[in-house]
């Protein structure tokens, strides 16, 4: 996070994109320095029941086509994508094509920050909302079905899908230009990625 805020110090206003379960605090935060903030709770839209296709052999999969309609943005727009651990939790057939718009949607030498657990965090790791809440502070609320602020139960109760290991994260983020790795508490792995 303390190397995202010097990011966003360079005075300019930015383009921010959060893809991460929406947080007032997050764009509040972003708008009061003259930020441009688009969130987009990529976790959440994937629980659309429109998305569901029938595959060739009979079982129902996401289209990740129609999904990545959740990023139609233009090309090199975004100055810095906030991902927090949607990766870990997002469905396997959406985590490569979603780094790879977001690949399209950042501007040259646009910054990334994601977050991905340790194969210490276990099966039970909770999903979290995180709050932006000082340059360099960050706050977890934990998420459970009904704790979206909508109807009880609208939020599916989002479990860990995958553990990413560094060589993984390599690979998924193998055509931005460079790549940083932050160990931090709690079993998570912050990554710092440059497009």
């Amino acid at each position: 996070m303390a190397e995202l805020t010097r990011v966003l110090k360079t005075g300019a206003p930015l383009c921010v994109l959060d893809i991460g379960a929406a947080s007032a605090s997050n764009m509040h935060f972003f708008s009061e320095r003259g930020h441009r903030i688009d969130a987009q709770d990529l976790l959440k839209a994937s629980t659309d029941p429109a998305l569901l296709i029938t595959n060739e052999q009979g079982p129902t999969a996401l289209d990740p086509k129609k999904f990545l309609e959740n990023l139609a943005y233009p090309n090199a727009y975004f100055d810095v994508a906030l991902c927090w651990n949607v990766a870990d939790y997002l469905d396997e057939s959406l985590v490569k094509p979603v780094i790879g718009r977001l690949w399209s949607v950042m501007k040259p030498g646009g910054v990334l920050l994601a977050f991905f657990h340790t194969r210490e965090a276990g099966p039970d790791a909770p999903f979290y909302r995180y709050h932006i809440t000082a340059s360099d502070r960050l706050e977890m609320e934990v998420l459970d079905a009904g704790s979206s602020g909508g109807k009880p139960g609208s939020l599916k109760n989002f479990t860990l899908q995958r553990v990413f290991n560094n060589r993984h994260i390599e690979n998924l983020f193998r055509d931005f230009a460079s790549i940083k790795f932050f160990l931090s508490r709690d079993n998570v792995r912050e990554v710092l990625v440059i497009r």
